[in-house]
């Protein structure tokens, strides 16, 4: 088992290999330095929003509210900092209540048995409402100038040719990968996935575990969303939706089983990288924004019929 969810991240950092390769034939300066330092700056900014998403797939979920939080983030931490507030402090108010957001989520799933494809929906849209309620639909604010180093096309980590964002993400990458495999916390969302009825005679209760996985999903959301800020400069409410179902898409790339239980972040980033050079690849062929669209939507639907339908991990055990 452990053999074949090995198999599927190495085929899909081979699948990005290939893109890369195939771009650079089809279309003059896709390797360019610049070109392929946007790629990374987008497939980044893509793994962290989908840290989340791939947590709780392992519990055995699925949180459809990752671009509403992401939204809500970016906007709130926009309205902070323009009112003239600090912006660490600006930071810290965004990821408790991110983390509030993901609590009901990851509670009222569990506790009420209710599915969370429609919870997090649910929860999500009322996020969404209340962030234009307070906005009026006119979200103000900027980001601060340091935050836009970090994330810049253009910028460079001292001698590396990459902004912050990208060694971060590197970082980040290794600090889950250490999480979910070598303490309780990760243990314990494997087992639980795996197989929750063998985890409640195990001692782990999967309220309380479904209810931190949900908060953390929506921390790592908000992350994306305050990232977000500084890429574009200017905050927008919907900043979040075209990662509704590309964070799913780049945990189901990567190997990472719906079913739970089962897959890892390293496959997940891998995913982030398949996704983003197959979205630079057709807009380098000159493909219209909704052509790009569908094709990304047909991807997703093939991948998710291939990978969805692998047998539970306890079937395999």
């Amino acid at each position: 088992m452990r053999r074949f969810g090995w198999l599927r991240v190495t085929g899909a950092f081979l699948v990005a290999a290939g893109l890369q390769a195939l771009g650079s034939v089809l279309i003059e300066g896709y390797s360019e330095p610049f070109a392929i330092r946007a790629q990374l700056v987008l497939s980044s900014l893509l793994a962290v929003a989908a840290v989340g998403q791939t947590l709780v797939v392992i519990v055995g979920g699925i949180d459809l509210s990752v671009p509403f939080v992401i939204g809500f983030a970016n906007v709130v931490a926009a309205q902070l900092y323009g009112d003239g507030w600090p912006f660490p402090l600006v930071c810290l108010v965004v990821a408790v209540l991110a983390a509030g957001i993901g609590a009901i989520n990851g509670f009222l799933s569990a506790a009420l048995k209710v599915h969370p494809l429609i919870l997090t929906l649910g929860v999500g849209t009322a996020v969404q409402g209340a962030v234009l309620l307070w906005t009026a639909g006119f979200p103000t604010g900027s980001a601060p100038e340091g935050l836009t180093k970090f994330v810049s096309i253009g910028a460079q980590a001292w001698m590396l040719p990459v902004p912050w964002l990208v060694p971060a993400t590197f970082v980040l990458l290794l600090a889950m990968m250490l999480m979910l495999a070598r303490t309780p916390f990760g243990r314990r969302m494997y087992a639980l996935g795996a197989n929750p009825v063998a985890a409640r005679y195990a001692l782990i209760g999967p309220v309380r575990m479904w209810t931190l996985t949900y908060a953390l999903s929506a921390v790592f959301a908000a992350a994306a969303g305050v990232l977000l800020l500084g890429f574009t400069g200017s905050a927008y409410a919907d900043v979040g939706q075209p990662y509704l179902f590309q964070s799913i898409a780049a945990v189901v790339i990567g190997g990472t089983a719906l079913t739970g239980g089962q897959g890892g972040y390293l496959g997940t980033v891998a995913g982030a990288l398949v996704l983003t050079e197959i979205n630079t690849l057709l807009i380098g062929l000159g493909l219209q924004p909704s052509m790009v669209q569908a094709a990304l939507g047909a991807v997703i639907i093939v991948l998710v019929s291939l990978y969805g339908r692998a047998a539970h991990v306890r079937t395999m055990i």
